[in-house]
């Protein structure tokens, strides 16, 4: 879509030098759809809406609904266990923020597998938020955003297991269908062992703690979350810089691109963004991203 890269949120701008990876999280499928309404000084759940009402126009399939997707739950992106608990969360509040300013004052929120939308086969929605890396081979069948964040690949381990940059290849490893981080294990890390693919995150992590695989490697904006939430059992060991960076998806050809890649570079220049990020993602990683190594596959 464009061609422009927008500058990465301050507040995590040491970790946003290398970038964060390619994916969604949780394990999606789940069809169930739920709608918030804006009232009062609770807008669209718990988020805080920025910017002037109505002053961004979108052609929604749902008139006085933004019908947002993802692949739920996910940590500091979609905050809650349910969709119909959701009401929280960098990529949730960034809806409503896109809603707020497009004059709706209803957020439709519905659970869609990972897979599908990168896949171009799920439809009937607006805009898709699920930590989705921008590929040119993904463009052929979906469209996306200008970049919102950037993003790594994460090495997830169980602290009394771990896990080397010198041994990683010779480890069961285990990824997540579908996404960039999968091939990257498969053509630039190239493990000795053909690694284990698990269709969400929920997976990946239980498979991981079960003793099944011995690292999951997925986005680091992920697994610091999966880590955060182990409460010690977990632990993010080392990272490898991709260069990616999440985009909103659309289905092919939409006629919202021009007006939300508007919206998100207004968004970076008030701070909107820089306070998702302070205020979301900063707790669900539970430590400094940019303290954890950056390994190389040399």
């Amino acid at each position: 879509m464009r061609s422009f890269r927008m500058p990465a949120a301050p507040a995590l701008a040491a970790l946003l030098l290398t970038g964060l990876t390619a994916c969604g999280s949780g394990a999606g499928g789940d069809s169930t759809t739920h709608t918030t309404d804006s009232k009062g000084s609770r807008n669209y759940g718990a988020c805080t809406v920025t910017g002037t009402k109505g002053s961004l126009t979108l052609d929604t399939v749902e008139d006085g609904t933004l019908t947002v997707v993802g692949d739920l739950p996910s940590p500091g992106w979609w905050d809650g266990d349910t969709v119909r608990d959701i009401d929280s969360g960098y990529e949730y509040c960034l809806a409503a923020n896109l809603a707020h300013r497009a004059g709706l004052d209803r957020l439709t929120v519905r659970n869609v597998s990972f897979d599908a939308l990168v896949a171009g086969k799920s439809k009937d929605f607006d805009i898709a938020l699920a930590e989705i890396s921008i590929t040119d081979e993904r463009r052929k069948v979906v469209d996306f955003s200008a970049p919102y964040f950037d993003s790594n690949i994460g090495v997830l381990v169980r602290t009394e297991a771990p896990v080397t940059q010198g041994d990683v290849a010779t480890k069961r490893l285990g990824v997540k269908q579908g996404t960039t981080g999968a091939d990257f294990v498969r053509n630039v890390l190239k493990p000795r062992q053909e690694p284990k693919v698990f269709t969400g995150d929920v997976e990946l992590q239980a498979a991981l703690q079960a003793g099944q695989i011995d690292a999951a490697l997925t986005d680091v904006a992920i697994v610091l979350g999966k880590a955060q939430q182990s409460k010690g059992a977990l632990a993010v060991v080392g990272q490898y810089a991709t260069g990616e960076s999440y985009g909103a998806l659309y289905p092919k050809g939409s006629k919202n691109a021009a007006a939300v890649d508007a919206a998100l570079v207004d968004m970076q220049r008030d701070g909107t963004l820089d306070a998702l990020a302070t205020t979301h993602l900063a707790e669900a990683f539970g430590g400094d991203p940019a303290a954890i190594p950056v390994w190389s596959t040399k």
